[in-house]
């Protein structure tokens, strides 16, 4: 990266080229000209041309100079906003960077000047104002305007020169390159694109610190001493940023509230304040900042038009902080719309659209970021995950392999062509992801147990022991014993997979009508099949964590004005609001589970109800089909659907529903939970409209009914009852994990399964019978019952030895 000496050079050089006529600007042929040009391998159409320009002179219109157009600080500002990569096109256009020697020196001598001691020399002030390095303080519009305030900045630089220098004598001062990593998807370090990967994080505890927050009082005292409210604003600004600069962020905080304070009105001290909350991790805070920014900016027409696109961008980071992907796009797909240059909030878009399971979306605005920028690793990355995740898993290899080539070190690239190696069975190249994935980050727990399971696959059963052992003094999660416990099984029936050639099947998959149940409680088949994918929804949502009476609680304090868009009232409302509804249901949930949850929400449910993907969802219809799977007693989740159904439009004022709205909602029920059955059942729905009305008792039949209805909710029920029982010493005969939940035994074979491969028909090879009955046991003393009966019933029928035997 250049610096801003080099860069603001660079940009110069590339001014001076296109303006042909020497006027001192670019006009729209000349900036034709430029974009072409930094975009050899695009091929523009006049359309795309017109309309990247009509952007650019429209939103740098401060920066246009009548007719002779773009002038040298307004494609300057335009880098700073990261429209462009300066030393990409700079390299594009073939230019050779030639620094002229007399600045570097005078700004070494500058630097020196002001290093010895506090000074207010004059003669030392007027060079370093002009030659400071800086991208802000050479900036007309975040710039140093009095020249006081000048001396503040020499002052505070100086300060923390002293404090760095002793930090780092006493080995305090340290690198935190925690930034670069990140779970899922990668992310950016958002509002604070000056920050290197490497951040400093400074002792906050020591003498030498509390003696700078002293001085550092002092100089603030100082700005507000100024002679004006402008001048004092110009301080605490000028001082917020050298701070920022510094990764000073709790102090660059203190100043740019200061500011606020002296003019609210500012988008800037705003803008900066929530950029400091949001690296503080506070996330909350930083998006009231930046819609404190947002209101102002857009209050002020066109002063911060260019400042615009970041505050939508930033704000997007800070939502996606605090969990709230959906309303995160929004703001990143206005920034793209308000700069469409602006290839890190397309970035940032698709990342968050992919994030949201909204798959073709996200390689959308993907491809349009890396068509802007075909260096972005992070773009590459998510470009893959988002094309494996749609199954084209030739070009998401390419795409990780192009994002590790372009940064070896990828955490997220090296993590993710791991899981997907994993999928497609290459076990070995999958161990070789993950373990450089460790040479990057040691204490990554996960890469080192899915590096143990790829190597058990590989058949490296003792390197994957190794791995387990490792894996465990990293974490003590619960997951891991169960893996040890599997390895274990694994050992002593010698299985090496199922069809892998390497030793006998695991398995053989029996087809569903040999499968049959003894006793009225053993679960079916096929039933368990759908509740199991029920409760895996459950699970990923924290659904059965939210008590139904939470959506009783919404119904009646949240207030929508009806939309007419289909012909018919509704109370609809937009994904980003209904996001914010979930999460207040989901209030217990951390951002990053949260984000999973809304992810499972949109696909599963929102993408029946918003089939017409209009973006709105009617909000009784949802309340309604999210009810069953809450929290709380069958009876009362049944009561609140029912409720839900009577606050829509269509039965408000009435205390019963229409039976063809019932009808409707049960069928949507089905769509959701029972796909396999419901796709084909809602092309019926369309018919003779019945104008009878249902009552409860009425619904909840319609609810229970086995064939027609949710009659799977009394299966899910003993899911939830029941799903974390464990049966001692008992494991699954073919997958080999220790038995969670329902216990299914073979009653001649006297082998058993688990749920998971009892719904899909596994059972071991070595019992092959022309049909199998099963026993359902939920827990082991069920199963202890049983044995003391069979043995109670057979001994009374044993009166003599002949017998017995």
């Amino acid at each position: 990266m250049a610096t801003r000496g080099g860069r603001s050079e660079k940009v110069k050089r590339i001014f001076t080229q296109f303006d042909v006529n020497g006027d001192g600007g670019l006009n729209r042929e000349e900036m034709a000209a430029l974009v072409v040009a930094v975009n050899p391998r695009v091929k523009f159409s006049d359309e795309q041309i017109s309309a990247i320009l009509d952007e650019v002179f429209r939103t740098y219109s401060e920066f246009i100079d009548g007719d002779k157009g773009l002038t040298y600080d307004g494609l300057l500002r335009t880098y700073d906003d990261g429209a462009g990569d300066v030393d990409r096109d700079f390299d594009a256009l073939g230019l050779e960077f030639k620094p002229e020697d007399n600045i570097g020196s005078s700004m070494a001598a500058a630097e020196e000047a002001s290093s010895s001691s506090i000074v207010d020399d004059e003669r030392v002030m007027e060079p370093h104002k002009k030659l400071r390095t800086a991208a802000w303080a050479a900036s007309p519009n975040h710039g140093i305007v009095f020249d006081d305030t000048w001396k503040l900045v020499d002052d505070i630089e100086i300060l923390i020169k002293r404090l760095k220098s002793k930090q780092a004598k006493d080995g305090k001062l340290k690198n935190d390159n925690s930034d670069v990593y990140s779970e899922g998807w990668s992310r950016e370090l958002g509002p604070s694109t000056e920050l290197s990967d490497k951040r400093v994080v400074w002792e906050e505890t020591g003498h030498d610190y509390s003696v700078f927050v002293k001085e550092l009082g002092v100089l603030r005292s100082r700005a507000d001493g100024a002679r004006s409210r402008e001048e004092a604003f110009d301080g605490h600004m000028a001082i917020g940023r050298v701070l920022y600069d510094q990764h000073l962020f709790k102090e660059a905080l203190v100043s740019f509230k200061r500011a606020c304070e002296l003019q609210p009105a500012d988008v800037r001290p705003h803008f900066r304040a929530g950029n400091c909350l949001y690296v503080l991790a506070r996330h909350r805070e930083a998006k009231e900042e930046f819609l404190l920014a947002l209101e102002a900016a857009e209050a002020g027409g066109s002063q911060w038009a260019y400042l615009l696109p970041q505050i939508h961008v930033n704000l997007g980071i800070a939502l996606e902080g605090e969990g709230m992907v959906i309303s995160a796009c929004e703001h990143y797909r206005e920034a793209a719309i308000l700069c469409p240059t602006h290839f890190r909030a397309l970035k940032l878009l698709g990342s968050a659209l992919f994030g949201v399971g909204e798959y073709k979306a996200a390689v959308k605005a993907l491809e349009e970021a890396i068509y802007m920028k075909s260096d972005y690793a992070d773009a590459h990355c998510d470009l893959a995950s988002a094309l494996h995740a749609m199954g084209d898993d030739d070009n998401a290899i390419k795409e990780f392999q192009r994002a590790i080539d372009l940064k070896p070190g990828h955490v997220d690239a090296l993590y993710n062509l791991g899981g997907l190696y994993m999928d497609m069975g290459r076990y070995q190249r999958a161990s070789e992801m993950y373990t450089r994935v460790l040479s990057v980050w040691p204490n990554h727990w996960r890469a080192q147990l899915n590096k143990a399971v790829a190597l058990l696959g590989a058949g490296e059963t003792e390197e994957a022991k190794k791995a387990l052992k490792e894996a465990l003094k990293m974490t003590n999660r619960v997951e891991l014993h169960d893996a040890i416990a599997h390895l274990k099984q694994l050992q002593k029936k010698r299985l090496k997979g199922n069809g892998s050639g390497n030793g006998e099947e695991a398995f053989i998959i029996v087809e569903p009508s040999k499968f049959k149940t003894v006793g009225d409680k053993t679960t079916l088949r096929p039933d368990l099949s759908t509740a199991l994918d029920i409760r895996s929804f459950q699970r990923i949502t924290r659904l059965n964590r939210c008590d139904v009476d939470q959506i009783k609680k919404e119904i009646g304090e949240t207030d929508v004005p009806l939309s007419y868009s289909g012909g018919v009232p509704e109370k609809s409302i937009r994904k980003a609001s209904l996001e914010e509804i979930m999460h207040r249901l989901l209030k217990f949930l951390k951002p990053e589970t949260f984000i999973g949850a809304v992810k499972a929400i949109n696909q599963k449910i929102l993408s029946v109800l918003d089939e017409s993907e209009s973006g709105r969802v009617d909000l009784g219809m949802f309340f309604a089909v999210l009810a069953p799977v809450c929290g709380g007693s069958p009876d009362k989740r049944k009561h609140i659907a029912y409720e839900a159904l009577l606050w829509r439009p269509v039965n408000e004022g009435s205390n019963q529903i229409r039976k063809t709205d019932a009808q409707r909602y049960i069928k949507l029920l089905r769509a959701i939970y029972i796909p396999s059955h419901g796709a084909s059942e809602m092309l019926e729905i369309h018919g003779q409209m019945d104008t009878s009305l249902v009552s409860l008792a009425e619904f909840t039949a319609m609810f229970d009914d086995p064939d027609w209805g949710f009659g799977i909710m009394s299966t899910l029920l003993k899911l939830e009852y029941g799903d974390r029982n464990r049966h001692g010493s008992h494991v699954c005969a073919t997958c080999c994990y220790p038995i969670i939940g329902s216990r299914f035994k073979e009653i001649k074979s006297h082998f058993s399964l688990c749920s998971q491969c009892y719904s899909e028909g596994k059972v071991p090879p070595t019992s092959k019978q022309e049909e199998y009955r099963f026993k359902e046991y939920a827990t082991e003393s069920e199963a202890v019952k049983d044995k003391c009966m069979w043995f109670g019933i057979h001994s009374k029928g044993s009166s003599s030895p002949a017998a017995a035997s």
